[in-house]
């Protein structure tokens, strides 16, 4: 697009670090270290950045002339106005796949997507908040340490993970499932993605032979020596004939792009080519054929919960679809949400921070001061040493790391003032994952079996959304889909730039505590006592 991401620094293109910031964020979303397909605009799953390249350059044009008290709408990943609003609100509103209910589902959608009329922005794609792989590498480290506490003692090692899928999102199992001791056992069927994944030390063996997989699966598992290994494969055929020889993992789920049957998934006995031609010329047949191999994909996982495996859904809606095909069984067993309710009940969940100056010092300086600052809380401490020594930065350099509502905003006020005082070499941009409690409703993900049934209440991403306007985040954003789909989940995202200003410094109370409590309102309204306690704690209890 004309701009480079690498060359960063100091310069100014915006009228305020805050619109720069987020023009920074947009290029580094569509840079093609970060992005799965930049060409096509696509940064990971199947969700995209912006709608069209004309798009992205007339948001660039627009985002360097946007004034400090003007607002830019952007709907579905296209600019539609500018409008004056104040110094205090955000610079850019974002709303992304949103489709009146009654005809919200992936028919209704991909024809107006065909007409140019939206497109679907996953989460953080759209957000303009991807920041690779790592986005999700605690997140997904945390539910593998939960499930080994609840399943196994507190470890995985000796025991060893069936998975499938390399994508942005699949790429963070290999390392958590390792960093909690256990073997992996990556099924992937796109070659590149299985080489990416060797490059850059997620993986650390690959094969085309089930057998050859399998061998070394069961020699780091004697040794109880933490592996990952990555099969080329089709997902559901290596789970049927694993199933059928009798071979049963300790864990198994799946991270394909399975909320998407036409365009993440791919059917059996389909290369990774032959998928690409079908969908487009019969797109009928090759949904058919999706959802044949999705109900076998899930029955061999429901055959692996009965014969003793742990199973779960990890986000993807694998188990809808099954039963959307007609497998009666395909709910049978739980989502990953499951296994970490409790620590969004506290308002614990992914925050993230990119040094937009492109300075990797920068991150480190922050690295350290959460060392001194968190030097108590072991989970912090243990995270970010091993971020350190295992996580490589995609694109802009960034860190993720889950915190709770006072630990963000202690965080913030003190890297604005390292911002102010020129300890950092530029401003921070604060983002966080839609995983966050009070800003998502996902019935099949998030919000599946609340305790007071609200599953499907799709108020609170809103008030979240409506929330962080109120309290001038520098970009608020409204999604529909996510990682499960059209018509299964509601979220908002936000982004702020910490730019040294007093005035920002000021804000930060406000806009982490609003962000992170409506989680914790949320699950307390639902009746968890856990977020009862925390929301008194807080003064945000009625």
């Amino acid at each position: 697009m004309g701009e480079n991401i690498q060359t960063f620094s100091q310069d100014l293109r915006c009228k305020s670090w805050q619109t720069e910031g987020i023009l920074r964020m947009l290029l580094n979303t569509i840079d093609s270290d970060v992005a799965e397909d930049s060409i096509n605009l696509i940064v990971y799953g199947t969700g995209k950045a912006a709608r069209n390249k004309e798009a992205i350059r007339k948001m660039i044009e627009l985002l360097k002339e946007l004034q400090e008290d003007e607002t830019l709408l952007i709907q579905s990943g296209k600019p539609v106005a500018v409008f004056t609003t104040s110094s205090l609100a955000p610079r850019v509103l974002a709303v992304n796949s949103v489709i009146v209910p009654a005809y919200a589902n992936w028919e209704y959608f991909r024809e107006l997507e065909k007409n140019e009329l939206t497109m679907y922005g996953q989460s953080t794609a759209s957000a303009w908040a991807y920041i690779g792989t790592q986005g999700i590498q605690q997140g997904t480290s945390e539910a593998f340490q939960a499930i080994a506490e609840q399943n196994f003692q507190g470890t995985l090692a000796g025991k060893w993970i069936l998975t499938s899928g390399l994508g942005g999102m699949g790429s963070a199992q290999p390392l958590a499932i390792k960093a909690s001791g256990g073997v992996s056992l990556i099924v992937e069927i796109d070659a590149k993605k299985v080489e990416r994944s060797i490059k850059y030390h997620i993986c650390d063996i690959c094969t085309d032979s089930l057998d050859d997989a399998l061998a070394h699966v069961e020699q780091a598992k004697q040794m109880q020596m933490p592996l990952s290994v990555a099969l080329i494969g089709n997902a559901a055929e290596v789970y049927q004939e694993l199933f059928h020889r009798g071979i049963i993992p300790d864990v198994v789920t799946d991270q394909t792009s399975a909320h998407d049957l036409l365009n993440g998934y791919i059917p059996a006995d389909y290369t990774v080519e032959h998928a690409e031609r079908i969908r487009k010329q019969i797109p009928e047949m090759y949904l058919e054929d999706a959802r044949q191999t999705v109900i076998q994909h899930v029955k061999a996982m429901v055959g692996f919960k009965e014969k003793g495996a742990v199973v779960f859904d990890y986000g993807n809606n694998i188990r809808q679809q099954a039963a959307l095909a007609g497998y009666e069984e395909a709910l049978s067993f739980p989502n990953f949400t499951y296994y970490i309710r409790q620590l969004q009940c506290e308002g614990y969940s992914p925050f993230r921070w990119v040094a937009l100056s492109g300075d990797p010092n920068d991150i480190y300086l922050i690295d350290q001061l959460i060392l001194d600052y968190f030097s108590s809380n072991s989970k912090v401490k243990h995270w970010i040493e091993y971020a350190q020594a295992n996580i490589r930065f995609q694109g802009l350099p960034s860190r993720v790391c889950w915190l709770k509502a006072e630990e963000r905003i202690l965080l913030a006020e003190k890297i604005n003032k390292m911002v102010a005082n020129g300890v950092l070499s530029g401003p921070i941009l604060f983002t966080r994952d839609h995983m966050d409690a009070g800003s998502m409703a996902s019935p099949l993900r998030e919000t599946e079996g609340m305790k007071d049934g609200s599953d499907v209440i799709g108020d609170w991403p809103i008030l979240n959304a409506l929330l962080n306007t109120c309290n001038g985040a520098a970009f608020v954003s409204f999604h529909h889909g996510g990682g499960v789909g059209i018509g299964y989940s509601l979220h908002a995202g936000m982004s702020v730039v910490a730019d040294g200003s007093r005035e920002m410094g000021e804000r930060f109370q406000n806009i982490f505590l609003g962000d992170v409590g409506v989680g914790i309102v949320r699950y307390a309204d639902a009746g968890y006592e856990t977020a009862q306690k925390k929301a008194k704690e807080l003064g945000l209890g009625l």
